[in-house]
């Protein structure tokens, strides 16, 4: 089990959910009537917070949860300081806290943005695309993707241009990838080394990476990310605020994730 923040909303939802509901049973067992202002502080607190923490823990849980990127290693889809929102039900209604699907609604598609829990750490919460799926046979030589034998099709979009805590990738080649219909922008640094290889993705399992493909921590390093690993897909950028670039990005402000 995770000790995260679901976690604890989980906890707070119960105590103040038992604290309240004690009180409602012992006036009924009493006979007593509610009375607002006899009421003790304690059962106050819980009639309060119970409601409003229950509602968060829904929300977070099965709609919608919040992410801040920490690093660039989805540049230049995303970048550093931008705050994202991940529908959880994309991929099927999981209970909090111990992660189970409960409600299948979808797999995952290449080419989706989506948070994962690290499969070496599953308390650390990861970003990646999805790159392979299970029996998809993903090879990457020369700097050049290839699925199913297809190589992935790319244009040249010319040199990047980084800004803020970004900016070490100025000089990066951008190039559009054409990932089977999902298009979306990628970094290559050319004279950067790379891991080589020919991988099969294992049935319940999917192969991740980065966008930007130099600066990335991803499935090459460390394997497959497992089905129940997943937590959601990103869509949607409602903040980007970076210290070490101007503050708020406005232009960013809005835009949906591909």
């Amino acid at each position: 089990m995770d000790y995260d923040f679901s976690f604890f909303l989980f906890v707070a939802s119960v105590l103040t959910g038992v604290v309240w509901g004690s009180y409602l049973w012992y006036l009924k067992a009493k006979g007593l009537t509610f009375d607002e202002e006899n009421e003790p502080l304690l059962v106050e607190y819980a009639r309060s917070f119970f409601p409003v923490v229950l509602a968060v823990l829904i929300l977070r849980s099965f709609i919608a949860e919040p992410f801040r990127i920490p690093s660039g290693s989805m540049m230049p889809t995303l970048l550093v300081g931008d705050f994202i929102l991940v529908n959880k039900f994309t991929y099927g209604l999981r209970l909090p806290v111990i992660n189970k699907k409960i409600i299948p609604i979808s797999a995952p598609k290449r080419g989706d943005v989506v948070v994962f829990r690290y499969p070496k750490d599953p308390s650390i919460d990861y970003i990646k695309r999805i790159i392979g799926l299970p029996g998809d046979k993903i090879a990457y030589s020369n700097k050049q993707l290839t699925v199913n034998d297809v190589p992935v099709k790319t244009v040249s979009l010319g040199r990047y241009q980084g800004v803020g805590q970004g900016e070490d990738m100025t000089g990066a080649e951008q190039l559009a990838e054409d990932l089977t219909g999902v298009e979306h922008s990628i970094l290559i640094r050319q004279q950067a080394p790379t891991v080589e290889f020919v991988h099969v993705v294992p049935e319940g399992h999917y192969f991740a990476m980065g966008d930007n493909r130099d600066n990335s921590n991803d499935s090459r390093y460390w394997g497959f990310v497992p089905e129940q690993n997943l937590v959601g897909k990103a869509f949607f950028i409602w903040m980007s605020w970076d210290w070490q670039a101007k503050g708020v990005d406005f232009s960013r402000l809005g835009t949906v994730i591909k």
